[in-house]
This record gives structure tokens, C-alpha cells and sequence, in this order.
């Protein structure tokens, strides 16, 4: 990796000392040779950091394992409902400033909670679900 670094930093030094010779018309060559090297510096960089992201996070990214957000709607600016999966069930919560709620559980992939879901052959809608879901939490207290 230091050869690399080296050869790169060598080739940099030679092109710049190539680069301010006098040319006759139009951009000389070396210069699109540095800039080549460095876009492809830049490139290796990127590559390098991902790298180095996925070591430090012991090559989990984020939604991997046993917990996935599988979607997520926006009640208002600062109120969301959010289906998260864990193993083999799904989770909706509330999510308002400073407090997150547990709303129901479901088990993994319920049709309940899908947006092809139907009662008689009719769709419902997400408003039809929860509407049904406070109903059901307002009977159980």
C-alpha cells in the first residue's frame, strides 16, 4: 500500500515538473494524465473507506440481521408509524418526539399489514387498518 502511495506521489511530482514546460497550443498531455491519476486516487479513496466502514461495522449494514425496517409513513412533521421486522414478527410502532410506542404485532409477512390486503374482496386502506387496530386496542381496556 506505501509502494502505491509512493508510485502515485512520484508520477504526481514528475507530471507537475512535466506540466509547466512551455507548450505550443492546447492542453498538454500531461495534464490529462494527472488529472486521470488523481480522479482514480479519489476513486481508490472512496473504495478504501467502504472498506473500512464495512471492518468497523463487522460487515453488517444498516437493516441486516435480525431487525429490518420494512416501510415506514409520515402522520406529520414529527409523527411517524414504522412496520419494523424482528425474527419472525412484525412490529408497528409510533414514533413522536421523545416516545416510541409499540401500536400492535403482527406475525411476519401477515397480509394484514400488506397493501394488497382484502376484507370481502375489497381493498382496504391503511386509514381502514388502523382505524380497526385503535378499535381493537380501545376494546382490550
Amino acid at each position: 500500500m506505501r509502494r502505491l502511495a509512493f508510485l502515485v506521489f512520484t508520477l504526481f511530482l514528475s507530471l507537475s515538473a512535466h506540466a509547466n514546460e512551455p507548450s505550443t497550443a492546447g492542453i498538454p498531455t500531461g495534464t490529462y494524465l494527472q488529472a486521470t491519476l488523481a480522479l482514480l486516487l479519489i476513486i481508490g479513496l472512496l473504495f478504501g473507506a467502504t472498506w473500512a466502514a464495512r471492518k468497523v461495522s463487522g460487515g453488517k449494514m444498516f437493516g441486516q440481521g435480525n431487525m429490518r425496517v420494512i416501510s415506514g409513513i409520515a402522520l406529520g412533521p414529527r409523527e411517524r408509524i414504522v412496520l419494523i421486522e424482528v425474527e419472525d414478527q412484525w412490529l408497528v410502532i409510533g414514533v413522536v418526539p421523545g416516545q416510541i410506542r409499540t401500536l400492535h404485532t403482527l406475525p411476519k409477512g401477515s397480509d394484514t399489514v400488506s397493501g394488497a390486503s382484502t376484507r370481502n374482496g375489497t381493498e382496504t386502506s391503511f386509514a381502514e387498518w388502523l382505524k380497526s387496530i385503535r378499535e381493537r386496542r380501545g376494546n382490550a381496556n
